[in-house]
């Protein structure tokens, strides 16, 4: 039993999707690849599923109820802590491996159970990671359903409406910190900010507005008014707490040959992502300011069984 997801890339709206306003990400050609095969106890990598690195995993096992034991085998080009849905690549690859074992996948069930292994796992999330390493392609969260609804995730009060939205071919350059920062307790600390501190409120609603309009600049090609947005995103979420310097060296080093740069994922280090149609130069410059960087596009295909 094999399958792999892919990682994404947030281009509008993290941390404020967790409050219900618009998200837009694409998933990238950076994979998360995941084998199962009966054994006689339950292992990870060789390593007990109770090491609290494979928690997402055993959250998955538990999650289908599937026959054991099996050796689970994890091997994922997406960085860690990079903001880039590592943990949503690998928990969806898992739950694909596990259910594959059964029949024809189904990445709406496993867009569902993924959510619910990140919920459980960090305490607060949202679906876009888990449902964009399910259906791969453009994905927009809305509030309400319109054309395109690929499914819908409920959780407490909130509910979230997961569109397949078309994106041109772009070129984006990834610019990664290597300093790994954990979701939940960034996720946690914006939560406290915008329960106590109404500006913070309105830098949510804000991001929000900003999701729409970038969206619709990128679809007409608008790359000047897609940066300017992603410009005054970064600042947002900078105001909301969860930016970094180091975040801010390498979207300072990336703004002059690009449209824009802003973080992208949780934050609080991890990596940050530019628009541009020169990316060469916009990956040297990041390297220059001591990150790590790579160009990645799209990936159009989210879960798929290996084999």
């Amino acid at each position: 039993m094999a399958a792999s997801a892919p990682g994404k890339l947030i281009l509008f709206g993290e941390h404020a999707v967790v409050f219900g306003e618009p998200a837009l990400s694409t998933a990238i050609g950076l994979r998360a690849e995941v084998y199962a095969r009966p054994h006689k106890e339950w292992l990870a990598d060789g390593a007990s599923l109770d090491e609290p690195r494979y928690r997402y995993v055993k959250a998955c096992v538990r999650k289908t109820k599937v026959e054991g034991p099996l050796w689970i085998e994890i091997r994922s080009m997406v960085p860690s802590g990079a903001g880039l849905g590592s943990s949503a690549a690998v928990s969806v690859a898992t739950l694909g491996a596990l259910h594959g074992s059964t029949g024809p996948l189904d990445p709406r069930t496993i867009a569902r159970e993924a959510f619910e292994v990140e919920h459980e796992v960090q305490g607060r999330a949202s679906p876009i990671d888990t449902s964009t390493a399910s259906a791969g392609g453009g994905i927009l969260v809305l509030q309400e359903p319109q054309d395109g609804l690929l499914w819908s995730i409920e959780r407490d009060s909130r509910r979230w409406f997961l569109h397949r939205t078309a994106l041109p071919p772009l070129d984006f350059v990834i610019g990664n910190t290597g300093i790994s920062a954990a979701t939940g307790p960034l996720v946690a600390k914006v939560k406290e900010r915008v329960d106590r501190d109404p500006r913070a409120a309105d830098a949510v609603r804000e991001i929000g507005v900003i999701t729409l309009d970038g969206l619709r600049a990128l679809q007409r090609k608008d790359l000047v008014a897609a940066g300017g947005l992603m410009d005054r995103d970064h600042a947002l979420l900078t105001r909301l707490g969860v930016g970094h310097s180091a975040l801010d060296r390498l979207v300072e080093a990336a703004r002059p040959s690009s449209y824009g740069a802003k973080l992208t994922g949780a934050g609080g280090g991890g990596s940050m992502v530019a628009l541009t149609d020169r990316p060469e130069p916009t990956a040297a410059a990041i390297r220059a300011a001591g990150g790590k960087a790579f160009i990645v596009r799209s990936d159009p295909v989210g879960v798929a069984t290996l084999g």
